[in-house]
């Protein structure tokens, strides 16, 4: 899912990243200002652009790659890799018909005409023919199947030059950066077998080989689980990054973080994945001498994601009665102190397309009550509700070990929904654990507890649309892991792809936004704010507010 002020096929093709949380021991050695050492909340499960999706990957790849296209800290769609976007005017878009006849589109990129692979190897269209190639395969595991599937034919117009067939011909036609180019002269002889695939691709087996990075840096060295060393990348194109290294440390425990920040074992916490608002305001308190504090509201969506394959939680009473039984205004101003706003569906205030009629959820417990009876969990025992076969109302929310801030939020909850009868127990997994295996397999029995941080005016076809959910048949693929399996959502997030005209656009993101509301594919919780912690000497770091995160940017970066 994302948000947009201007159209992009960003919003579709990019997907979305869930936000994480590992433990590092100390890394010493390196000069004071030729190395940033970033601390952040969880590590990397894998390296592979297209397997997964995790913001610590996202986080760190950002400095070792550059998508096609992004959004901008303006949030404005540009080239990073492509030198223009395509447009009607600049003749790089072409309306034409698919092979049964339905309206598609033609859309032609150039590839930066000095962009090479780390190794010195030139970045040209095999490298788009073979991840396309190697995206559409339907055992392949890449978490953004559509994309791949979607793009019909490939023209090769010279080494840099190509056009892509795409069979929709949608609004947010230009933007591409869910095609994560991989390097073909590496990893053609490791997708041999598509199913082994995420095991024997170079990102997991030869992680340091430079032929795989293409940004300002390169990774040099990965300590699983503790931390990652980026080096300079001399076949780097652009503008020279300040630093030699970039240590990007993974401190699982969110209060730890301070105390390496201030100990000096790290120099900056991220701001995409490392303090909670709650976490940020006491310690700004007393270290703003030291540090630059800034809180930047986001596309960051905190729910609970239920497994809609679970008989109980299949039932929209139960999921009813549990957003009304928890009380979201009070956790936003006693946790939060106002700074992160209940969330009434996925869609933020920050989106142009936010529908403020949305329909909402007020914390009542007594309508949660009547729920819970109408469902068939009338009968109290012993302090908890059970349904006439004696079966006690016992839920499971889970979420990322070390948290603290999550933690607690959880322990909250599971206090409301105890005044209602509902039976909550708390089980939590490291992040890789988490999200490696548990969401993104859908292994969670009742509810997890996660984010997603997402684009501009993304549509959230990839977590919503029936055919995006996880299985062993598709390898996993997809990110709806709830399960969420509606005709009437189909075809909405289908109009919205394509109906561009302004007004029919808007009711569709307003259809939107009330099936959400009314079919609730996951409990809202909050829209996060960010804190970045930056020491006073460290320039150049820019928010973002959305997924495209600020070391996209790095080799603007400077000591001062």
């Amino acid at each position: 899912m994302s948000v947009k002020p201007v159209g992009g096929m960003l919003r579709r093709w990019a997907g979305a990243i869930a936000l994480t949380l590992c433990l590092a021991p100390p890394l010493t050695g390196y000069a004071a200002r030729d190395t940033l050492v970033i601390g952040i909340s969880q590590f990397p499960q894998n390296f592979n652009p297209n397997i997964e999706s995790m913001l610590a990957k996202s986080y760190v790849l950002a400095m070792t790659r550059r998508p096609i296209t992004v959004y901008n800290p303006d949030w404005k769609l540009i080239c990073l890799l492509c030198t223009e976007l395509p447009t009607y005017e600049n003749g790089r878009a072409k309306d034409e018909k698919t092979a049964d006849g339905m309206d598609g589109i033609a859309v032609t990129y150039s590839l930066l005409p000095q962009a090479v692979w780390g190794d010195g190897t030139p970045i040209t269209v095999k490298d788009v023919l073979f991840t396309w190639n190697a995206g559409r395969h339907p055992k392949s595991g890449f978490g953004n199947s559509e994309l791949f599937e979607r793009i019909t034919a490939i023209d090769v117009i010279d080494d840099k030059t190509f056009t892509l067939h795409v069979n929709k011909r949608t609004c947010d036609f230009a933007g591409i950066s869910g095609l994560e180019l991989l390097p073909a002269h590496i990893e053609e002889a490791n997708f041999a077998d598509p199913v082994e695939y995420r095991k024997r691709s170079a990102y997991e087996t030869d992680t340091t080989n430079p032929g795989l990075w293409y940004g300002p840096y390169r990774i040099s060295e990965v300590s699983s689980g503790s931390h990652i060393v980026l080096a300079r990348n001399p076949k780097w194109w652009g503008k020279k990054p300040a630093f030699d290294r970039i240590v990007v440390k993974a401190i699982e425990n969110t209060a730890a973080l301070t105390a390496n920040l201030l100990s000096g074992d790290i120099d900056y916490i991220a701001g995409e994945l490392g303090l909670t608002v709650d976490q940020a305001l006491p310690f700004e308190n007393r270290a703003r001498d030291r540090f630059d504090f800034v809180y930047k509201p986001g596309l960051v969506y905190e729910h609970i994601d239920v497994n809609l394959d679970n008989p109980v939680l299949a039932d929209i009473r139960m999921r009813q009665a549990l957003l009304h039984a928890i009380d979201r205004e009070a956790i936003n101003r006693q946790l939060f102190a106002g700074h992160q706003p209940v969330a009434h569906g996925q869609t933020n205030p920050l989106d142009t397309v936010y529908d403020p009629d949305v329909p909402k959820y007020a914390y009542d417990p007594k309508q949660a009550k009547a729920l819970l009876d109408a469902a068939g969990w009338s009968v109290m025992r012993g302090g908890f509700r059970h349904n006439d076969k004696g079966e006690r109302l016992q839920l499971e929310l889970m979420t990322t070990a070390g948290n603290k801030s999550r933690e607690l939020v959880q322990q909250v909850i599971q206090s409301q929904l105890k005044q209602v009868g509902i039976d909550l127990r708390l089980r939590n997994e490291p992040a890789r654990v988490f999200f490696g295996d548990t969401v993104s397999q859908r292994k969670f029995p009742d509810m997890v507890m996660y984010a997603w941080i997402s684009a501009p005016e993304n549509i959230p076809r990839t977590t919503l649309y029936s055919t995006q959910v996880p299985t062993k048949e598709n390898n996993w693929a997809g990110q709806n892991y709830p399960g969420f399996r509606n005709k009437e959502m189909d075809t909405v997030l289908d109009s919205l792809e394509v109906v561009c005209e302004d007004k029919a656009n808007r009711q569709l993101w307003k259809d939107m936004q009330r099936l959400y509301a009314q079919e609730l594919p996951a409990l809202p919780l909050y829209f996060r704010a960010n804190p970045y912690i930056l020491p006073k000497w460290l320039k150049g770091v820019t928010p973002t507010g959305h997924q495209f995160t600020s070391p996209l940017w790095i080799e603007n970066w400077t000591a001062e």
